[in-house]
């Protein structure tokens, strides 16, 4: 089954915490699907993707693109895996996809601060569970570090 990770954002914004996370899935060679739930958010992720770094670069493109099959990041507002993706990440609320044990790893990122977020992810927590997923809760440690929880 697919192993979905779920980060609890506290002390960072998704702004922050996305891109390191996708640099880290390009380096292992995953192509990756980034699925928002509102056109603002896909925008903004889309702008911010690339300056997020003056010494880094992420190749990425939106499902929109005629050319996204080839690009290795594809932002989307749809549940289909455009790029053949083996990672997901669900951002904003996202549903897991029907197809979600297709994909090697799902993350979902939610804010901790944010009491429906929360509610949410708990919710998801319990349906992956249910449906026989591999499951991890990791939230972030003082320093912004990643510590599994669960």
């Amino acid at each position: 089954m697919t192993e979905i990770l779920f980060y609890h954002m506290q002390r960072q914004s998704l702004e922050t915490v996305l891109p390191s996370l996708l640099e880290k899935s390009l380096e292992r060679q995953w192509r990756v699907a980034v699925q928002a739930t509102s056109e603002e958010r896909l925008q903004a992720l889309d702008d911010h993707l690339w300056v997020f770094s003056e010494e880094s670069f992420l190749p990425h493109g939106t499902d929109r693109d005629p050319d996204c099959a080839t690009q290795p990041v594809v932002l989307t507002l749809r549940d289909a895996n455009p790029n053949g993706a083996s990672i997901r990440f669900l951002v904003e609320g996202a549903a897991l996809p029907d197809d979600a044990g297709a994909y090697q790893r799902i993350c979902i990122l939610f804010d901790g601060t944010d009491q429906d977020a929360l509610l949410h992810a708990r919710e998801q927590w319990r349906g992956a569970k249910e449906a026989g997923h591999s499951v991890a809760y990791w939230q972030q440690d003082e320093r912004g570090r990643w510590q599994k929880k669960a």
